[in-house]
């Protein structure tokens, strides 16, 4: 049996957790900024600038360098699992969501002539390669200042 108090005592978790909430709390303040309104499902959501994904992955990945070192297995784990997710989140996602945004085109005319139904995919999945980029830095930052506050 996993001992929970271990997990909320390791500080890679908590870095990786304070960049993925740091990176959807920028989204929802951007939003704010941009529309005077507040959306909390921003915080659950996909996609949109910075990547949340690619901070957690990427602060992870910096919190077991500086616990662990570079030379371990446990960081190469940490360094692949990042890359794969970053990959995925502007290669994969991005493309599914760009196919949902032509569906959803594709369904508004159809719409107009036949009776479909109205329920549109969500586009906004996946991530430029900037937002990546953008998720990333700011998942190493806040590693390094998690370390440097509570380590």
């Amino acid at each position: 049996m996993m001992e929970y108090s271990l997990v909320f005592r390791n500080i890679s978790v908590w870095a990786a957790f304070f960049a993925w909430l740091l990176a959807q709390s920028t989204k929802l303040f951007c939003h704010l900024a941009r529309t005077g309104k507040i959306d909390f499902r921003l915080l659950a959501s996909s996609g949109g600038m910075p990547s949340a994904h690619s901070a957690m992955a990427a602060a992870l990945a910096t919190s077991v360098a500086l616990r662990e070192g570079t030379g371990g297995s446990l960081f190469a784990v940490t360094v692949v699992f990042a890359v794969v997710v970053m990959f995925d989140a502007q290669s994969v996602r991005r493309a599914a969501g760009l196919q949902a945004r032509l569906l959803n085109q594709i369904l508004a005319e159809l719409l107009t002539d036949h009776r479909f139904s109205q329920t549109k995919l969500a586009e906004l999945l996946g991530h430029t390669p900037l937002e990546v980029v953008l998720g990333m830095i700011m998942g190493v930052l806040t590693a390094i200042d998690i370390h440097r506050v509570f380590g």
